[in-house]
């Protein structure tokens, strides 16, 4: 069965997100349509990528995903299509594709589709449902656009690697406010294999200096630090809430000192 995934900053106020599920199954009924999120931030790219990075691998491959952020369409920013590790992405290439993978997309096509509507600010609905159950559908891919040689590059900020230090910023905030750092699991290891560090942020009160493997390794409301199944470096309070306790918005910097 074909699944079809939404990532919208829509909300749960609006109908947004139900008038895209409606149009999904009028065009083709039975398709499974799973909701990864729609309370992303309204346009921000980076923590959509975030989400978005971090859940379409658990699906099988040929799912399509519909990335509805800042999606209307402009020369600059046409709506495309791109094909990567047996996934589909649809969005606007404002820069979301570019934040989504650390290497070139395996295919990439500028559409060219015709939309159900005369109204061009919702290309969920009129654009992106119909190039999804075209592809749901096992379709040719060549006749919804024409090959881009790439997407527009939207660079991340990424972690500083100084004598001794590696300075990074908070990136994402789930709902139970843990706190996620753009520090890979991959670099940390790397930096602090066989020497003590201390992970540090907004004050030197602030400081933890081991690794967790479960919230449940600290007591209530002790902070903590764990390499997260995101692959990224995350700080929390076990059964309490970082961001606000600690004072760790986004951007907010961190540091990890190498002793």
């Amino acid at each position: 069965m074909a699944i079809i995934t939404l990532t919208s900053d829509w909300g749960l106020k609006d109908y947004y997100a139900g008038v895209v599920k409606g149009a999904i199954l009028k065009k083709l009924p039975g398709v499974q349509i799973v909701d990864i999120s729609h309370q992303v931030p309204v346009f921000d790219l980076n923590q959509a990528a975030f989400i978005v990075r971090n859940s379409y691998r658990v699906f099988p491959a040929g799912t399509v995903h519909i990335i509805a952020i800042n999606s209307e369409a402009a020369i600059e920013t046409p709506h495309t299509l791109v094909s990567h590790h047996g996934h589909y992405f649809i969005g606007a290439d404002n820069g979301i594709f570019s934040l989504l993978f650390d290497e070139k997309p395996e295919q990439i096509i500028e559409l060219d589709v015709i939309q159900d509507s005369d109204y061009f600010t919702f290309p969920a609905r009129d654009v992106f449902v119909k190039v999804a159950c075209h592809i749901a559908e096992g379709k040719p891919l060549s006749e919804l656009g024409h090959p881009k040689d790439n997407v527009l590059q939207k660079m991340a900020f990424q972690p500083v690697i100084q004598e001794g230090l590696i300075k990074g910023k908070v990136i994402y905030v789930d709902n139970y406010e843990n706190v996620y750092v753009n520090i890979t699991e991959s670099l940390f290891i790397s930096a602090t294999t066989g020497r003590k560090f201390a992970i540090t942020f907004r004050s030197p009160s602030y400081r933890i200096t081991e690794i967790s493997k479960s919230y449940k390794d600290v007591h209530q409301g002790e902070m903590l630090a764990l390499l997260s199944a995101s692959g990224y470096l995350e700080i929390a309070i076990r059964e309490g809430k970082a961001s606000s306790l600690l004072g760790l918005k986004m951007d907010q910097l961190v540091i990890v000192e190498l002793l």
